[in-house]
């Protein structure tokens, strides 16, 4: 039914997985598909080290999929604070909401029902319905498209659609008949652990034998970069409004950079941060710091941030969306990566 070189290139990763592969992950203590979903979802751009410690502190506060889609969302970017991209987080409760009230509370079981979810994607629901169901369905995530593009050298960057298409295809070539939850894992692991973008332990991988990249000396080239470009940049003031102790935060729109989590209040560079605040706060600013700059990086561009700090004669209504906290207690709440350095900073003053 299958090619040999098919039969061994699985086989000799179920094989290697087996041995070497990682078996003590947090969510890989059962196969409950809630805990898988969080990770995979988790696993989206940020490296396992980084995600273990977020993961633990969510299933602590959201054991279940019915808890977290009771929660609200503020709970929830709060606890996702810090790991970035936080659309995942507010996808994530979205879908739990929508598996609540469409599927009975149920994790679907099919790969293509899966993906309907927001924030699933093809690779993302076919690792949840193999690793969780057993489902023989092909992945595609970073770490597979490295081990792909090496072994059967395929050039050109994996975000180019028809390299892509050709990266799906060897992947669903290559799926064995059976222990699909190995497989899937082992692929996982080898890109990760093995096959890694600088510095590939070639002399470890189970199926060096016939790469095609280290045969041809290609490893280093493989998977092509992406294409090389000159990220724009934004400059904005960030100002950091003191009264009697108190920090005043403000929410983000729902959608959008920092979707729905608390900030501080911005203005264009070249703005008066006094006028803004007799305009926007109705109260003036007794004195003025600026403070050191930060910047900070997204996908698509750049963000330099002029932190200034506005002590403010008292304050006169809270308006809706804001509120104020002592800098020690807005640390707690669901803070963007760099207005949480910006407020850390003041505890330490």
């Amino acid at each position: 039914m299958y090619p040999s070189w098919v039969k061994s290139f699985a086989s000799r990763i179920i094989h290697w997985q087996q041995r070497h592969g990682r078996h003590t992950l947090p969510w890989q203590v059962d196969r409950d598909p809630y805990r898988i979903w969080l990770s995979e979802v988790m696993l989206q751009q940020t490296q396992v080290a980084t995600v273990i410690p977020y993961f633990h502190r969510f299933v602590a506060r959201f054991p279940n999929l019915t808890l977290l889609a009771e929660a609200q969302q503020d709970e929830v970017l709060q606890l996702w604070s810090g790991l970035g991209y936080y659309s995942r987080a507010r996808n994530l409760h979205d879908a739990a909401r929508i598996i609540a009230d469409q599927h009975g509370g149920q994790f679907p079981i099919d790969a293509d029902a899966i993906a309907q979810l927001p924030g699933v994607g093809r690779s993302t629901a076919a690792a949840i319905a193999a690793l969780s169901f057993g489902q023989r369905c092909a992945i595609l995530d970073g770490n597979v498209k490295r081990v792909l593009a090496r072994h059967a050298d395929v050039a050109g960057w994996p975000g180019d659609k028809k390299v892509e298409i050709e990266l799906w295809q060897q992947a669903e070539s290559r799926l064995p008949s059976n222990a699909i939850e190995a497989y899937t894992q082992g692929m996982m692991d080898l890109g990760s652990l093995v096959c890694t973008r600088s510095q590939p332990n070639c002399k470890a991988c189970p199926v060096n034998a016939d790469c095609l990249a280290h045969a041809r000396h290609r490893t280093a080239e493989l998977p092509t970069p992406r294409p090389r470009k000159v990220l724009p940049e934004r400059h904005v003031h960030m100002l950091l409004l003191m009264d009697r102790g108190e920090l005043m935060l403000e929410k983000r729109p729902a959608r959008g950079i920092w979707g729905g989590m608390w900030s501080l209040p911005e203005l264009p560079v070249g703005g008066d941060p006094g006028q803004h605040c007799r305009e926007h706060f109705g109260c003036a600013p007794k004195t003025q710091q600026a403070l050191p700059k930060l910047s900070h990086s997204f996908t698509h561009f750049k963000l330099h941030i002029q932190p200034i700090q506005l002590q403010l004669a008292p304050r006169h209504s809270t308006q809706p969306g804001q509120i104020w906290l002592s800098p020690e207690d807005a640390l707690d709440a669901a803070l963007p990566t760099p207005v949480r350095k910006l407020v850390s900073r003041l505890t330490h003053n």
